[in-house]
């Protein structure tokens, strides 16, 4: 695309959303849940489209047709930072954080896609490729799972992804079912061996001395290396704590809607590692800003959950340490997208030869789960 051709704008949004059942019952540690809702987003500018999704509420697609799909028609797809901020200027009176910030992260990924493909180029050269394989760890382990099923799964990660790290859902019914908590983690370990890092997410189901103690015995017991959200990520002073009592890295922030959040978390001392989600935070713009806080601090992050549609910017920061691949949404995204990223060697594989993230909605197939 040449900068002497005609001036090309946005010229439509489309959104559409669809729900997916689960392959069984699932739960946390204070949730529980049968189906996974992805809003999907395509923009289109000068005969090329862009994609972007969600795992959100399907109230997303309201908030985009109703007060944000103004704002994206006509824009400019070279300036999607601009674009970004007149879409959180828009929300203003709605709130920022949760559905509102959701409804802009699916626009903004969908603008970021668009601008590659309109220059026709890799998203992840676009946005500075750092490197060409991004490192994955296996995330499910639900608290519903027996343990045939969690010894299956793990065996997946490792064996067919080839994961080297695992994470399993703790703080089970809101931390009352501790013995079976740590219990479950010794199986894993037993599972994988020494090679394989053991990881474990509370979901904010402890209190605070109850954190610290489970804390100190899945390392002692496990070597566990990472505890996600020990207490309520709400809760700085008590991530603190925990983090200054137990020898894990203590890790939080994918309910972060806004870059003041990752700020307040970090210069509270609260995480070893910061947890950001590009389908949450306000997009690829919003994800880069806050890896970028994250490296100002020395910290590294960590993409949560959308394994595939934070590939092309995780592989774009120089502080990342990992991207969850969790069991939800690397179900789903087969089931709806072609192009996905090839996993090998437990890392995706970025292709550069694609144009944008190279994936695109299989729009027969999703009919069947579409909702909206």
């Amino acid at each position: 695309m040449s900068g002497r051709q005609v001036d090309i704008r946005v010229e439509s949004v489309d959104t559409r959303t669809y729900s997916v059942p689960t392959d069984q019952k699932e739960a946390d540690g204070t949730l529980t849940w049968s189906k996974t809702t992805v809003v999907v987003t395509r923009v289109s500018a000068g005969g090329r489209t862009g994609t972007g999704w969600t795992y959100g509420s399907g109230a997303c697609q309201t908030v985009i047709e109703e007060t944000l799909a103004d704002v994206v028609t006509g824009s400019d797809p070279m300036a999607v930072g601009a674009t970004n901020e007149a879409m959180v200027e828009q929300c203003r009176n709605l709130g920022r954080p949760g559905v509102g910030a959701d409804a802009i992260s699916v626009l903004d990924v969908a603008l970021w896609d668009l601008k590659a493909r309109l220059l026709d180029t890799s998203l992840t050269r676009l946005l500075g490729r750092h490197r060409d394989r991004v490192r994955i760890y296996g995330s499910g382990g639900f608290t519903t799972y027996d343990d045939a099923r969690t010894e299956e799964q793990v065996a997946h990660w490792i064996g067919d992804l080839g994961a080297d790290a695992v994470k399993i859902k703790i703080g089970e019914s809101w931390g009352r079912r501790a013995e079976r908590d740590l219990a479950r983690v010794r199986l894993v370990r037993d599972l994988v061996g020494d090679e394989v890092e053991v990881m474990v997410d509370a979901n904010g189901g402890y209190s605070r001395k109850q954190a610290v103690r489970a804390g100190r015995s899945m390392y002692d017991d496990a070597g566990v290396v990472w505890f996600e959200e020990p207490v309520s990520s709400d809760d700085l002073d008590g991530l603190r704590e925990v983090r200054d009592q137990v020898a894990s890295d203590v890790t939080a922030g994918e309910y972060g809607y806004h870059l003041p959040y990752f700020s307040h978390m970090v210069d509270a001392g609260a995480v070893d590692c910061l947890q950001v989600d590009a389908t949450r935070c306000g997009g690829y713009t919003g994800w880069l800003q806050a890896a970028a806080l994250a490296f100002g601090h020395s910290l590294q992050v960590s993409a949560h959950c959308g394994p595939n549609i934070h590939a092309p910017v995780a592989a774009a920061v120089p502080n990342l340490r990992h991207v969850e691949y969790f069991h939800d949404h690397a179900r789903l995204d087969p089931m709806l997208f072609d192009g996905l990223p090839a996993v090998e060697k437990g890392a995706m594989v970025m292709d550069e030869t694609v144009a944008g993230h190279g994936m695109t909605l299989r729009q027969a197939d999703a009919e069947r789960y579409r909702v909206r």
